[in-house]
């Protein structure tokens, strides 16, 4: 008579139980934020400073993300900038508004490294660094020379999804196709708007900086 069996089977009964109230106790990990959405960058760095930039981040694929000028407000007293002619690259002479401003950021985690961010005032680019907090609200960008130790820091905060009504559509076709698509009138064809045309954004003002200086 096998006796071994009956011991057997009650054996794997009680590692089948336990696992299951070991697995059904633990808390299921909430995934990370990221850096993929639209943010506002303000002029003394608080959530309810004035606006400067509005900067769409998106998410290019393989762990890299790029940002974007979405939207860009008046400063009072300072020069118009509409496009980037001191720019030394591609984007020379490109419009302020959807300019790619951020660059070659890799996603680790909640940080993103091994970037860059254009100042379009004077064309420079300086090498940059992403952290977004742990609630996914604020996004810090460290702007740098040789080291992310001779940075600054700047802290850019998230925008809900019901501020990308305000965009401009040429930037929302441009960049958010699907909610371009979702949004046109039955009928209207992908690219085009109904009604008249909008009239051109505003430029961007030659004060509003793009970048924390390096610490000298």
């Amino acid at each position: 008579m096998n006796t071994h069996r009956p011991i057997r089977i009650v054996a794997l009964a009680a590692v089948a139980a336990f696992t299951y109230l070991f697995s059904a106790a633990a808390p299921v990990a909430a995934a990370e934020p990221t850096a993929a959405g639209l943010w506002q960058r303000t002029e003394n760095g608080k959530p309810t400073g004035k606006p400067v930039v509005w900067v769409l981040m998106l998410d290019r694929g393989n762990n890299m993300y790029e940002g974007v000028v979405a939207k860009t407000f008046s400063q009072p007293g300072q020069t118009e900038l509409a496009v980037c002619d001191e720019c030394e690259d591609d984007r020379k002479d490109q419009p302020v508004l959807g300019i790619s401003l951020i660059r070659d950021m890799k996603r680790k985690g909640r940080v993103y490294e091994n970037g860059n961010i254009l100042d379009p005032r004077n064309g420079d680019v300086w090498k940059a660094m992403l952290t977004v907090s742990p609630d996914g609200q604020i996004l810090t960008l460290r702007g740098y020379l040789m080291t992310p130790a001779l940075g600054k820091d700047e802290d850019w905060f998230r925008l809900p999804d019901t501020a990308i009504a305000q965009l401009d559509p040429a930037i929302i076709a441009k960049f958010m196709p699907e909610q371009a698509a979702a949004a046109a009138p039955v009928g209207t064809k992908p690219g085009t708007t109904a009604g008249k045309a909008k009239a051109a954004p505003a430029p961007m003002q030659k004060g509003g900086m793009m970048a924390p200086a390096p610490a000298k």
